[in-house]
């Protein structure tokens, strides 16, 4: 990933479309942000999404911010303001066994990968939230929280967000005992009292330590190093 071009500088108030300014005053029109949700979570697939924004008032999403911040009914409006202002837009689906089999760190960056594969619009730029994703095409840079500063990104987040949450519901009326409507796949006193109640589903991830215990299986190798934790938060 690379930094942004030589004399660009972002304000911290500049406000959620600071970086999409800043790319643009140097040419840089087609700017994709990429975002993923599920990466905690102990059930359910990941879900890894990318947006590019029009430039002006076509490319200002009323309502937009980082979508763990937005309630569920202005998330959905947030939804259909993206699907509709986006030049190109893409959301990618990894199901719990691919997540198994790759591991949480090499899926999350595959997924990435894969939303910005399927842009029907090719970027020119890419933010990415948090950390840098290699192997894109293009320059990027990777930025701090950008769910919260960077539109796109957060446009990217509230995609994925709204489609995982959809699946999630899905889930929940195939597998009613563990409530996946409420919690989405991730631990509460609740997903963890039906887990030792029922033991795992199809829907669970069976690298999670939390997983494998209630299957009364023992903790991978892996695991056991702290690559595949539960975890009580919902990171995305």
């Amino acid at each position: 990933m690379s930094r942004l071009p030589r004399g660009s500088t972002v304000r911290r108030d500049a406000g959620l479309y600071g970086y999409e300014r800043a790319l643009r005053r140097h040419g840089i029109e087609t700017i994709a942000g990429v975002d993923e949700a599920g990466r905690g979570a102990c059930a359910g697939p990941l879900v890894a999404a990318a947006a590019i924004l029009p430039s002006g008032r076509a490319g200002i999403v009323p309502g937009l911010a980082d979508s763990k911040l937005l309630t569920e009914k202005a998330r959905e409006r947030c939804y259909d303001q993206v699907v509709r202002r986006a030049l190109s837009w893409s959301v990618v689906v990894v199901s719990e066994q691919e997540c198994d089999r790759l591991g949480m760190h090499v899926a999350n960056i595959e997924a990435l990968r894969r939303a910005v594969a399927l842009l029907d619009v090719a970027p020119s730029y890419v933010l990415t939230d948090g950390f840098p994703v290699d192997g894109l095409g293009v320059p990027g840079l990777a930025v701090w929280k950008g769910d919260r500063v960077a539109a796109c990104i957060a446009a990217a987040s509230v995609l994925a967000k709204v489609t995982r949450d959809r699946i999630m519901c899905e889930l929940d009326r195939e597998w009613p005992a563990y409530d996946f409507r409420t919690h989405k796949g991730y631990i509460t006193e609740a997903h963890t009292a039906a887990l030792r109640e029922h033991g795992p589903c199809p829907a669970h991830r069976m690298r999670f330590v939390n997983v494998r215990r209630a299957a009364g299986l023992e903790p991978l190798a892996a695991v056991q190093n702290g690559s595949e934790l539960a975890t009580s938060e919902e990171p995305g």
